[in-house]
């Protein structure tokens, strides 16, 4: 049985490294194989992760609703099997799992560009279920979900045993955050554990947001993480953020985290 560790916030709060930290923790602990699915349209934990990416589950499920849009114009059915005769699903199944990028370790699907017009239902449906059966083959699953949570609110995504929100120290981070909470409360999917993380800390918490996270957020605080240097030094030279240092701070603070939740399953 896989565990899944999901990460959400409001856009530059650093999720993205997060998850690539966590995911080096996991393959440092031997806790493979591991699913990294890049659920934020612009698409850069492959960077994160220092893989290369071709095509997204965007791109597929744009492709396959252009060819249903042809079989339709042709005379075939909406629900039917495409040309050639291949099923919805088999050809999901398919195309998905040739767009996995396999790792050191880890294995990496995206999510990629959201959904233009259209009628996506049946598609996101056949999506939910294909990415649920390749998710079963992992140990974890570990998903870096943009701002709003699309994949998450459409449910083309697995149920969720850890959700890390990640604010800057900052209270429009903080209330993102607490946006975020509501939703998943909102969410007819299993979330079993929220969890609340400051990204970027410079100096000490301020006394009002410390109040605020205290009184307005119901969220437990599992981590403070300083601002770390060396990640300037790497987005400049675009060296990926899986190779920082066991030594660095910020490692060091990812897999504190981690040791917690690892006792908490």
């Amino acid at each position: 049985m896989s565990t899944t560790i999901a990460l959400a916030g409001k856009g530059g709060v650093g999720k993205t490294t997060i998850a690539a930290l966590i995911i080096k923790w996991l393959v440092r602990n031997k806790m493979i194989p591991i699913l990294a699915i890049d659920a934020d349209p612009s698409s850069n934990l492959n960077l994160a992760l220092g893989v290369e990416l071709e095509s997204t589950v965007g791109d597929i499920r744009e492709d396959l609703l252009e060819q249903v849009k042809e079989s339709l114009a042709a005379g075939g059915a909406a629900m039917g099997s495409l040309p050639g005769g291949i099923a919805k699903r088999e050809y999901l199944d398919y195309q998905i799992r040739s767009a996995i990028v396999e790792g050191q370790e880890f294995d990496l699907i995206a999510m990629g560009r959201p959904e233009g017009p259209g009628c996506y239902c049946a598609v996101n449906h056949n999506l939910r279920m294909v990415i649920d059966t390749i998710s079963k083959n992992y140990r974890y699953v570990v998903i870096d979900n943009e701002a709003g949570m699309e994949h998450l609110s459409r449910r083309t995504t697995r149920n969720v045993d850890h959700l890390i929100i990640v604010s800057d120290p900052s209270l429009r981070g903080l209330i993102a955050a607490q946006r975020i909470a509501n939703l998943c409360r909102e969410l007819d999917i299993s979330i079993h554990n929220v969890y609340l993380v400051l990204n970027r800390v410079r100096e000490e918490i301020a006394s009002e947001l410390r109040k605020f996270i205290h009184e307005e957020l119901d969220i437990p605080l599992i981590g403070v993480f300083r601002e770390e240097g060396r990640l300037s030094e790497f987005d400049a030279s675009g060296k990926p953020i899986i190779e920082l240092g066991e030594d660095t701070p910020i490692y060091l603070q990812v897999a504190q985290m981690m040791d917690q939740l690892n006792s908490r399953r």
